[in-house]
């Protein structure tokens, strides 16, 4: 292209990712400012946003020396006069810039010393072709390195500008006609131009929504499809009886009656696993619902019809606490559970491994060490993934591939799962809620509290000691930074062995050894120690029903889920417990909405939609499961709800005409999906 030779090709590649024409058509402006209006000189105010003014250069003087110095232009209108500054690229400014010829300025007001002025404006010849046909302008991200270099927003613009002058053809539709007529949706062609180059806003927000929903609508089919075909072709394992270990259990071992909806999404995934098709569900429970209490029941299935079972979970501490679990529950039934994570070498690990290849071991319990290569089942049926946000897909996808066919396959997760996140990410798999708590489960009452006033917390925590009961305090680093200044768990330590002084005060935190870990929460689980002082390591999995309270210190440094997750750690038993959020006195206006949503409500899913509006949609990497990259240039999933249901439904319609794609009215659909399909691997049919 004019313009770009090999120093610029090599700048935009590295910095912006863009190789091809088709990159730069859709990398597209993040702000459109209207260049309709001309405003006067006398109009000005220093608190108004971009204007645009036309008129001509008196003179111009520099001013300062060293660093100091600057360049001043007197710019008159015809009815006033002003000055227009520039700290930078003076020699530029005074080799391009002369007096007396008309310019149009475009930047925003400012005042100094009482005068109004402009700080480096754009300044374009008034002749200029480019805007004198132009109402809009696009703004386009650029990076550090490309400014240094010359390449500004500007420059891009004049990239964009000259491609799609290039492009005299239409270009190549991506929607079949029916399609576009049915939602009256704008050609690709149409969009695209003025997604960059728009006569008004009405244009603009048309050309968007068209492209939007192009986005979300190919996501959508992808995962719908992939999900048709595993359903047609994956043929699962039959598990055709419940078999009596899950009876006997049922009947003689169970901690506690099992809620209704434990109830009724065991009847959910016993109907898929007995189907003759592979199970491929999603359970999304809150903190503390009893998800693992219905995976153990659903591995009981599975053994009782003569597989073996495997859990996967992120960490040692809750991959080890699960194993504990299980065999503490199943300790009067014939069912043999074992442990693998990094920890476990030598002649423990050889006898596990032998135990999974001759089929003497039921379920295994591990990290993400049970998907290295020797690593290898007998008959595995089913697999269970704890907290399956954790894990990139290829993982899952490792562990997957250690049976001769699909096993079933269950994704759990704590963190509950906005329904337009869901239809996109998970959206192949069938999805299962825990929708209520055990009973005798009471809600945690949350408190905010201001770090300046630390004996109203001692004397919370205090009253919950003397009691004989626990509490955590979560701090959100280890260390004193010297960037940051936050609160540390080692210096927290120290402080709270002094102020209780009569209790005993445990640390955990993700750089300890996995054997100091374990050995510090051991003490805690065992109410050895009173106190435990730690990260965001205790995020998932702890289960110690005697602590009642959670401090976090610094909350205005985590996440809504991050504080739901850390406060489903305490309530776990039949006490009142209490969340304590401590914060200071100077909170952004995030921060404290997240606080106040906290204090409201104990319902993750009602926390989750917050979260979803307030930070977006996150990094989807790691989740993607269609084959499709979720690369969405445009839609946004926490504010794009109707045009991602839109978008499914359209999808659904779709497939439900055209099962098998021999339309020919859907050429273009399927070819254009071919060609987003970014790699060979079919990761839809796993988790």
């Amino acid at each position: 292209m004019p313009g770009i030779g090999p120093q610029r090709a090599k700048l935009l590649e590295s910095e912006l990712g863009l190789v091809s024409w088709y990159d730069l058509l859709y990398y597209f402006p993040y702000k459109h400012i209207d260049r309709s209006r001309l405003y006067q000189i006398n109009e000005l105010a220093p608190d108004m946003p971009f204007v645009q003014l036309k008129g001509v250069f008196l003179s111009f003087e520099e001013n300062g020396i060293g660093r100091k110095k600057h360049l001043i232009g007197h710019f008159t209108d015809g009815k006033g006069v002003m000055d227009v500054v520039w700290f930078n690229g003076l020699r530029y400014i005074t080799s391009h810039l002369k007096t007396h010829q008309e310019y149009i300025l475009f930047g925003k007001p400012s005042a100094f010393n009482g005068r109004i002025q402009l700080n480096h404006p754009d300044v374009d010849p008034a002749d200029s072709l480019m805007l004198s046909k132009m109402s809009m302008q696009p703004y386009y991200n650029t990076t550090e390195r490309m400014k240094k270099a010359g390449m500004t927003s500007r420059t891009l613009e004049h990239f964009t500008n000259t491609l799609l002058n290039q492009l005299n053809e239409s270009i190549p539709e991506t929607l079949p006609t029916y399609i576009r007529d049915r939602l009256k949706l704008m050609s690709l062609n149409e969009a695209l131009r003025v997604a960059h180059y728009p006569t008004s806003a009405l244009q603009l927000s048309n050309a968007i929504y068209r492209l939007k929903f192009e986005e979300l609508f190919y996501v959508q089919l992808s995962i719908l499809r992939y999900s048709m075909e595993r359903q047609r072709k994956s043929k699962g394992f039959v598990f055709s009886v419940v078999g009596p270990l899950f009876h006997t259990f049922f009947q003689s071992c169970l901690p506690f009656e099992l809620t209704e909806a434990q109830k009724r999404v065991i009847r959910e995934m016993r109907k898929d696993m007995c189907s003759g098709r592979q199970m491929n569900r999603l359970l999304q429970g809150d903190v503390g619902s009893g998800k693992t209490l219905v995976a153990l029941m659903v591995m009981l299935i599975a053994i009782g019809n003569g597989y073996q079972t495997c859990l996967m979970a992120p960490t040692e501490i809750l991959a080890e606490q699960h194993a504990e679990t299980f065999r503490s529950m199943l300790r009067d039934l014939p069912v043999n559970v074992e442990l693998l994570t990094g920890v476990v070498k030598g002649k423990r690990r050889k006898a596990v491994l032998e135990g999974l290849t001759d089929g003497s071991i039921h379920i295994l319990i591990g990290t993400h060490a049970i998907i290295e290569d020797p690593v290898q089942f007998s008959r595995l049926g089913l697999v269970i993934i704890d907290e399956q946000h954790r894990f990139g897909v290829a993982q899952r996808a490792r562990l997957w591939r250690k049976s001769v066919a699909p096993p079933h396959v269950l994704v759990m997760t704590a963190t509950p799962i906005p329904r337009t996140l869901a239809m996109t990410l998970y959206g192949d798999l069938d999805v299962s809620v825990i929708n209520e708590l055990p009973p005798g489960r009471k809600p945690i009452h949350t408190i905010h509290m201001y770090d300046e006033r630390p004996q109203d917390l001692y004397e919370r925590i205090g009253q919950q000691l003397r009691l004989g009961r626990q509490a955590y305090v979560v701090y959100p680093l280890v260390k004193e930074s010297e960037k940051v200044d936050l609160k540390n768990a080692e210096q927290g330590f120290a402080h709270f062995q002094q102020i209780f002084a009569h209790y005993k005060v445990s640390m955990v935190h993700g750089q300890m050894k996995a054997s100091e870990k374990e050995e510090q929460m051991q003490r805690f689980v065992s109410g050895e120690t009173q106190i435990l002082v730690a990260t965001t390591v205790i995020e998932v999995g702890v289960n110690v029903p005697n602590a009642t309270v959670m401090v976090i210190e610094n909350a205005e440094r985590f996440g809504l889920s991050q504080l739901h997750q850390l406060r489903g750690r305490v309530g776990r038993g039949s006490d009142h417990s209490y969340c304590i959020l401590v914060t200071g006195y100077e909170l952004s206006k995030d921060s404290r909405r997240r606080i106040e949503i906290m204090t409201e409500t104990n319902d993750g899913f009602e926390i989750s939609e917050a979260d979803l509006k307030l930070r977006g949609p996150g990094d989807l990497e790691g989740t993607q499961q269609s084959g499709v990259a979720f690369d969405l240039k445009l839609a946004n999933l926490a504010r794009d709800g109707q045009l991602v249901q839109l978008a499914r439904d359209t999808a659904n319609w779709v497939l439900e005409n055209d099962p098998f794609q021999q339309n020919p009215d859907n050429k273009i659909l399927w070819a254009h999906l071919q060609e987003l399909k970014q790699n060979n691997e079919d990761w839809s049919v796993i988790s």
